[in-house]
């Protein structure tokens, strides 16, 4: 660099010599050293031509001044007479003017008197050396005879350094001067023209002071650009080289143009003899070309001087913008080869499967191959470092550290990522040791559970059963782990505190297979040695034996089909060994130990599966998030994503980074801490049940991702990121994986619940498993509940989903037209239902388009039933799966039928509990408003006359009041009216089930009890409570002399009303019989369990309403908001 810098000196100091040079001799040129005096500074005096220089020469080459006769000559300044003295003598060459300049004075047309004064001045004032002066006299006879006369009288007047010649005529001049050298004025051939002379001379002046300024603007510019500051960076130094490159090709402009007007004055010189060879040139005009052409010499020479001088600050200045070129790159390629080494320090995995490694392997050699365009980068940048050095860079002090912290580091990348490598390497070889050894425990054990104990009964069974299992540990030699402690040593460097574990739990595996084996050995022996007691076999079901050992659970899927393959491979032995263990019971009198075992085997088997499936599954998602999420983050890829793509990540892959992490970080590895107990795996689900409502979401969002995928699958994105990942199967194979996932433990579940009947965590795998059927019921449920279009409330407002399912619908309103009505009855309409816990929603389903998830139905919205005023029939004659929905006292009906009874059954029974919650919540609010108006009103006395709407309310009130709503004491009369005959009753109200249906499969006894005239009515007498059978759903044992005690779930008839608000009751389970207020009755039958009737329509708070075949209702105080939209 310092070295540069002293070129640069050295050549701006060169240049500026140079330059200086020319600007000196330019001013020698134009003899401006001596007499400082341009024809432009006075060209006024040299236009009146009192004075001029012709051009010609005397014999000896003395240069000739013209006096012309000029009458006005005595009125010249003296001071214009000296500039234009000085000016004319300074014109010649130095050589000639040292002879001396002959002067010739023409007065012939003057007097004597002026004729001695403009001699006398000349001689007086003339600033150069004088050789001759030669005067024309007056040509006039007087002034010719006087001239003679006074010239010898006052030749002392004359007295110069040199002669005064006075001559007569013109020939006498001839003899002093050729003609030829003469003007025509003077009878000479000299071409002399004065204008054309005084615009030649001030031309060539011009071009000199031109040249002059042109080598001093040079100058300065070139200081200029020596004496700039080098920038820092690429783009200011661009810059300053265009700026200086423009401001070079400014003055190269100029220079080009002094050129051209000096070549301009040139040719305009030689123009006279150019038109014409014969043409005389004087020598004047010979010294203004030679002046001419000593000028562009040079101009040539401050041309090539700052020619120099630039190429050496262009390639100052190229080297620079080279330096910060390579800085840049250097200083880019150093902070991603930091953060490579940074990422390859903190990749300090040794993996905890054979697959797990082997992704790791995958992943390292992705990383490297990514990383190698770093690394590429860098090598080529070191080489350009080297190329600069050996062009002799300026700054080789600053390149050559560069270049070797470049090769420095990536050959500590190298090292690093060939380090691990190794690592991994080493790894992979212990995990193939450990997927041996656990493959060949799995294989063992397999072996044991799969020989059937009947056949080893016997000698020959046993020998055989023998021969198995010692061909079977021949091959533990080449499977198993031999010597722990030589592990421990060759695999020291890869070998964490997890990874100790787990080769510590392979090897404890491996030593119980192998004690395994010794016992059934042992057995096996004693069995081949001793005659045994013949057994009566018995024959083996007929049943497909899988031969194929199960997968070793440790086995991770690199295969997109792994986990369905695997799931088969794995089921196959479970049922085998099932099926002989249920062979062997039949054989064996004490298998007992034995059984248990095989059950033990069987669920550690089910835990394998579920752990390889669960670490296969984390590595897919893993996958998935690192191969295709994050690179749509890539700005690498980002010219492979499409338009309609970007920024669409959240939407194509919903939340599947949450479900990753809930599985890697927790789910995983509490299921890893079960292995040794797999029947208390059930707690893992159960304590983990609230984080696994995500996939709800994830499945929710999945029609939009599937909608997104089919667009967008043909993208470039997709197809690099597959082949990158050496996937087979595109991504919506791996999108699908989590919806896979959440349905694929109700059966794993399922499989160990099987082999865990009567073990600790039974029950635990029980709930598990129905909390794992009711999250893919909700996750269903919310998938056709975010299909509903048109309703203009918020679903979430109208409660949980309870149940959704197509149904045919007939409708029959009061209020409708009767044709209206007839029609409803025989043609239905196709209806879904959704059963929210404060509304029922009718919505008709549209057809299904598109495919996978877009085929999903979609659901318009109809209407919706609040259910504060729903009532329901449960069985309509005539078909078991319709029942009914009634609104609003059965002013609106709605008969549904269901796909199957089963399902009718589902709903009946779901809308009864919606139902009876209702009802107790209204009861509740009831007896607390009750209770706080207890100390403000008076208790009524019993009245012993017939009831009526004021006593029954006055009866409930009593009821509400008392702290047990059970106990009948106080409400029954002193005298209580004789029970009825035998055999009689209400022969003409009283109905039951059997009766026939009128009114279009209604049966009367559902008419008399939810007919509007029934409602209206409000009071708790016959209107209210029919005769017929019930059940008792609230018990009340106190029991007095005339009052009936009943017990929940007793079957009770009601016989007839009595008097005073009573009922007489006969209990059919304990066969007795008795009197019962009828409000107390309301509320014993109240929530029959066999209701056929529910209704929660507008009766009021507290009333019953119930039928023969047991159906109650009650009114909510406080209404539901409408729901209707």
């Amino acid at each position: 660099m310092r070295f540069w810098l002293r070129n640069e000196e050295m050549a701006l100091e060169e240049m500026v010599q140079r330059l200086n040079a020319v600007s000196k001799n330019t001013d020698e040129i134009m003899h401006q050293d001596i007499v400082p005096l341009c024809a432009a500074d006075i060209q006024e005096q040299l236009k009146k031509r009192f004075a001029y220089l012709s051009g010609g020469r005397g014999q000896d080459g003395s240069p000739v001044i013209t006096f012309p006769d000029y009458p006005a000559f005595s009125e010249i300044p003296d001071k214009e007479f000296q500039n234009v003295m000085t000016y004319l003598t300074s014109i010649p060459s130095l050589q000639d003017a040292g002879i001396g300049f002959i002067l010739v004075i023409d007065r012939r047309q003057d007097k004597w008197t002026s004729v001695k004064a403009s001699v006398l001045r000349i001689a007086a004032s003339f600033p150069a050396n004088l050789q001759l002066v030669l005067v024309l006299r007056p040509t006039g006879f007087f002034q010719r005879t006087l001239s003679d006369i006074a010239f010898k009288f006052n030749r002392d007047d004359f007295k110069m350094k040199v002669p005064v010649m006075m001559l007569g005529s013109v020939p006498e001049l001839h003899g002093y001067i050729d003609k030829s050298q003469l003007t025509e004025d003077l009878g000479g051939t000299l071409d002399y023209c004065h204008s054309r002379w005084l615009c030649h001379r001030t031309a060539i002046e011009s071009f000199a002071l031109m040249v002059k300024q042109t080598a001093q603007m040079l100058q300065t510019f070139g200081t200029e650009l020596a004496e700039t500051e080098l920038p820092n960076d690429v783009q200011s130094t661009s810059l300053v080289l265009s700026v200086h490159t423009e401001k070079k090709a400014k003055a190269k402009e100029d220079l080009q143009l002094a050129l051209k007007e000096g070549n301009s004055i040139l040719e305009s010189l030689r123009e006279p003899l150019a038109e014409s060879t014969s043409h005389s040139v004087n020598q004047d005009q010979l010294d203004n070309q030679a002046t001419v052409q000593r000028l562009l010499a040079q101009l040539n020479e401050t041309e090539a001087a700052f020619d120099e001088f630039w190429a050496k600050h262009q390639q100052k200045l190229e080297q620079c913008l080279q330096l910060r070129h390579f800085e840049q790159g250097f200083r880019e390629v150093k902070t991603t080869l930091d953060s490579m080494s940074q990422k390859i320090a903190a990749f300090t995995d040794v993996g905890n499967s054979l697959a797990h490694v082997q992704h790791l392997l995958k992943d390292l050699t992705s990383f490297e191959e990514k990383s190698s365009v770093a690394v590429d980068r860098a090598r080529a940048l070191s080489l350009e470092g080297q190329q600069l050095i050996e062009n002799k860079h300026y700054a080789v002090d600053s390149i050559h550290p560069k270049c070797e912290e470049l090769q420095h580091l990536c050959d500590h990348f190298a090292s690093e990522i060939t380090r691990r490598r190794a690592l991994l390497s080493k790894s992979l070889e212990l995990h193939s040791l450990l997927e041996m050894s656990m493959k060949w425990c799995d294989e063992g054990i397999f072996l044991l559970a799969s020989q059937p104990v009947d056949k080893c009964q016997s000698q020959d069974g046993a020998e055989a059963a023998l021969q198995e299992i010692e061909k079977f540990l021949e091959t533990g030699a080449e499977n198993k782990i031999q010597e722990l402690n030589k592990i421990y040593k060759e695999y020291e460097c890869i070998l964490n505190q997890d990874l100790l574990e787990h080769v510590q739990k392979v090897f404890q595996k491996q030593e119980s297979t192998e004690e395994m084996f010794h016992r059934r050995q042992a057995s096996l022996k004693k069995l081949a040695a001793k005659q045994t007691r013949p057994v009566q076999p018995v024959a083996p079901r007929p049943e497909a034996l899988t031969k194929s050992p199960s997968p070793s659970p440790g086995s991770w899927r690199s295969s997109e089909n792994s986990s369905s393959e695997g799931s088969a491979l794995r089921r196959g032995p479970y049922r085998r060994a099932k099926s002989e263990m249920s062979e062997t019971r039949q054989g064996r009198s004490s298998s007992t130990g034995d059984e248990e075992e095989n059950l033990a085997i069987l669920r550690r088997h089910v835990m394998n599966e579920l752990l390889d499936t669960e670490r296969a599954y984390v590595e897919e998602l893993l996958c998935v998030l690192e191969g295709y999420a994050a690179e749509m983050d890539n700005p690498l890829m980002a010219h492979l994503i499409s338009t309609g793509l970007q920024n669409k990540k959240s939407i194509l892959f919903g939340n599947m980074e949450e479900i990753y992490h809930f599985h890697n970080r927790i789910f995983l590895r509490e299921l890893e801490s079960c292995i040794d107990c797999p029947e208390l795996v059930g707690r893992c689900f159960l304590e983990r049940m609230e984080e696994f409502q995500i996939y709800e979401k994830y499945c929710q969002n999945k029609p939009r991702s599937e909608s997104l995928w089919r667009q967008f699958s043909d993208c470039p994105f997709f197809q690099e990121c597959q082949k990158k990942l050496d996937h087979k199967l595109s991504l919506d194979s791996y999108l699908l994986k989590p919806v896979q996932r959440i349905t694929k433990y109700q059966l794993l579940l399922k499989e160990m619940l099987k082999y865990s009947k009567n073990c600790e965590g039974a029950e635990d795998l029980q709930e598990a498993l129905s909390s794992i059927l009711g999250i893919l019921k909700a996750v269903n449920d919310s998938m056709h509940l975010i299909a509903i279009t048109g309703y203009d409330g918020n679903l979430s407002d109208l409660g949980k989903l309870l149940m959704q399912g197509s149904f045919s619908v007939w409708t029959d309103h009061k209020k409708g037209h009767t044709k209206v009505k007839e029609l409803a009855r025989f043609k239905p309409m196709q209806r879904h239902l959704f059963l929210h816990e404060k509304a029922v929603l009718f919505c008709k389903k549209r057809e299904e388009n598109g495919e996978g998830y877009e085929k999903a139905p979609s659901y318009s919205y109809k209407q919706s039933l609040n259910m504060t005023a729903v009532g329901i029939t449960e069985n309509v004659k005539g078909d078991a799966k319709k029942f009914e929905i009634w609104y609003n006292a059965r002013e609106e009906v709605y008969i549904i039928q269901a796909p199957t009874p089963e399902i009718k059954a589902a709903w009946v029974n779901e809308i009864r509990k919606v139902l009876t919650s209702q009802l107790q919540a209204c009861r509740e609010a009831s007896q607390h408003r009750a209770l706080e108006q207890s100390h403000s009103l008076p208790l009524p006395a019993p009245s012993s006359t017939s009831p009526t709407k004021g006593s029954t309310r006055n009866v409930k009130k009593l009821e509400d009041r008392k702290t047990d709503p059970l106990s009948l004491e106080g409400y029954v009369s002193s005298s209580l009216p004789k029970p009825p005959e035998k055999g009689k009753g209400w022969s003409k109200t009283s109905h039951s089930l059997e009766a026939p249906e009128e009114d279009g499969g209604w049966s009367s006894a559902e008419e008399l009890i939810n007919s509007s005239d029934a409602e209206e009515d409000g009071g708790v007498g016959s209107k209210k409570l029919a005769p017929g059978k019930y059940t008792v759903v609230m018990g009340d044992e106190k029991e007095g002399p005339d009052t009936l005690a009943m017990r929940s779930g007793d079957m009770v008839e009601v016989v007839e009303e009595g008097s005073e608000g009573l009922w007489y009751v006969r209990d059919l389970t304990s066969s007795k019989e008795g009197w019962v207020p009828a409000s107390s009755l309301s509320t014993l039958l109240g929530k029959s369990s066999s209701a056929q009737c529910l209704s929660s329509s507008d009766s009021s708070p507290g009333s019953a309403v119930l039928s023969n075949s047991s159906s109650c209702s009650e009114g909510c105080p406080t209404p539901f908001s409408e729901l209707q939209g």
